[in-house]
Formats: C-alpha cells, structure tokens, sequence
C-alpha cells in the first residue's frame, strides 16, 4: 500500500494543464500573479491549490541565480505587527519566496548595520524595513531595498496606521443622532496614534460646540474603561463615549451597566480596531476597522516589482480605516429617561 506522504510533488507542468495555460503562464502567476487577467489568476490559483503545489526553489535559484529569499527587518519591541507582517509573508510565499523576520535591538544604525550584514551574505534576495533606519547608499549593496517605516523604535504604528481622522467622523455622526455631551477615554500617550486620537477629538467638540465631560488617559486595557465610566459623577450628562480602541469600549459598557446605564439606551459607545470581540458582542461594537494587512501587502508588493524590475505598484487601498456603525450607537436618551444605580 502506498503512504501518502511518498506521493510525488507536483510539477509546475501539471498545474498548467490542470489550469489550461502554459507553463510561462504558471510562472507569471508565481512572479506576480496580479499580472494576469483575473480569470486566469483564478485558474491557475485553483490549479495550485488543488494540487498542492510547491514551486521547486533550489531549481529556480540555479537558473535566476536567486535565493528566493526575502527578509524583512524591524525594531525589538513588546507590540510584535503580526498581521502586517503575516500579510507581507503569505503575499511573498505566494510569488515563490522564504521570509526572514529579523528583530533588531537598537536603533536605526543597528538596523542598518545588519541590513548590510544581509545584503553582503548573498543569501538575501531584498529586504524590506518597516521600522526606520539610517542607511546611506544602499545602492551599493546590490540589493533591493524597500522602507516603509511604518513602526517607531518600540514598533508603534506610525503614519496612516495611526491616523486619527476618523475621531473626526464619529463624533459628527453622533452629534447628527442628537448627542451633545461626550467623553473620550484616551489610550497609552506614549503611542502616536492615541495622541493623534486624542486630539483630534478635542478639536472635533470645540469646533461643533459641543461638550466634553473630560478625557481620561488610559493604557489600552478594558480596565481601564470601566475604571474611567464608572469615575463619573451622576449627573455628568455624558451620552457618548469614544474610546480608543474596542477592549477599553468593552471595559466602557460593562461599568455602563454595573451603573444600569444600558447601551445604547443611556450611553453610545465607539471603539477602534474592529476586533473580533466587539463584533460578537451585545450590543455589537460600534469601530473603525484598521487593515493592517493592507500595509503590509502593499509593502512586499513594492519590493518585489524592485526585485523584476518593475514599476512600484500602486497603494492597493486609498482608506486604511474605515467607520463601522453597530448596534452601540443610537439617538440619546431623553433627559429624564437614565436611571442611576446607586
């Protein structure tokens, strides 16, 4: 009897067939598969699935003299970009290459000094940094060698991902339901994105005229939303909560309750991040959706048209973030509808 782990790989000529193209095709879809026309992709793409296949890259190294190698080079740091970095690597697995994740303690010189490590090793096809670095004629090195520098020394999302403009946009979406007195529990201001949050919100109520009842800095964590909503004085008048992201609108509604103010009856509440938590919870989570893979895909997808020398591609989403409205944002109540448990 056969062992199924003796079966024989699939060949790159067999995925064609399957698929009804030519092996040149197969490889283009390997190289870039957003090179083909979208019914072609989706032919090829179900050939590779539905026969396993694997390119074979110690023979396309011998014939392009390629590693199929890539390596993607970050700062040390406690807040790991795993879905950026998992986008970047399914992408670069999908074109024919290995990733390398390389975490470096230090600063960007350290980071420079072992991007030349990597690019001198001649086992690295490019290399793709996304904290910053200070590297100066990277010509020189032979490689290509992309920067997106989306994460600070402690790999804080930096840029579009801490952007903070869609504040702006939830509290002119509450204030149009009727809300007219707010409060905003901030996340850990050591982070650019809670600033930016932060900000924007108390530029946001000052020029519609309306009134905050306070901001309280927080550190991310659900505790402290609860800690913060349940702080509040009774007749404070809050209606609307924004908070910085959904595990501290969490914490927000379950000291709402423990006060008997229901959501969103008594209390609006909107998070960020459209964690999973928030959709599957009652109420279901008011948020903004971040797609961090997009950075990240948008990122590889510039190193490798530098690696076939091709024109970068361009930004596969213009709006990184977006508003989601739920189930824990509604008109306010009327003034002597909230009840105050004591």
């Amino acid at each position: 009897m056969t062992d199924p782990g003796d079966k024989r790989p699939s060949t790159i000529h067999e995925v064609a067939r399957l698929a009804g193209v030519s092996h040149t095709t197969v490889s283009r879809y390997l190289q870039d598969k957003d090179s083909l026309k979208p019914k072609t992709r989706i032919k090829v793409e179900y050939a590779v699935k539905a026969l396993d296949y694997r390119p074979n890259l110690v023979a396309r190294s011998m014939r392009t003299r390629r590693t199929n190698r890539l390596a993607i080079v970050l700062a040390a740091g406690p807040h790991f970009p795993g879905q950026q970095l998992a986008a970047a690597s399914e992408i670069a697995h999908q074109a024919g290459y290995q990733v390398d994740i390389v975490s470096v303690e230090g600063g960007p010189r350290a980071r420079s000094a072992r991007i030349e490590d990597l690019a001198r090793s001649g086992q690295i096809d490019g290399i793709l940094a996304i904290s910053s670095i200070d590297l100066k004629g990277a010509k020189r090195l032979g490689i290509p060698i992309v920067r997106s520098e989306s994460h600070d020394e402690k790999l804080h999302v930096l840029g579009q991902l801490a952007g903070a403009s869609e504040v702006r946009e939830i509290i002119e979406y509450l204030s149009s339901l009727g809300h007219r007195t707010f409060f905003h529990v901030a996340g850990d201001q050591e982070f650019a994105s809670a600033r930016n949050r932060k900000n924007v919100y108390l530029e946001t109520i000052e020029r519609l005229g309306l009134r905050s009842v306070g901001v309280v800095d927080g550190d991310w964590s659900g505790q402290s939303g609860f800690d913060a909503i349940t702080a509040l004085p009774a007749d404070c008048g809050v209606t609307a909560v924004v908070a910085a992201n959904d595990v501290i609108a969490m914490g927000v509604i379950r000291g709402a309750r423990s006060r008997g103010w229901e959501v969103p009856r008594d209390l609006s509440v909107f998070g960020w991040d459209d964690e999973d938590m928030g959709r599957f919870a009652t109420p279901s989570l008011s948020t903004v959706a971040v797609d961090r893979e997009a950075q990240g895909r948008d990122a590889i997808y510039r190193l490798l048209a530098e690696i076939n020398g091709q024109p970068a591609p361009e930004p596969s989403v213009l709006t990184v973030n977006h508003v989601i409205h739920r189930e824990s944002t509604a008109p306010p109540p009327q003034a002597d509808g909230r009840s105050e448990a004591q």
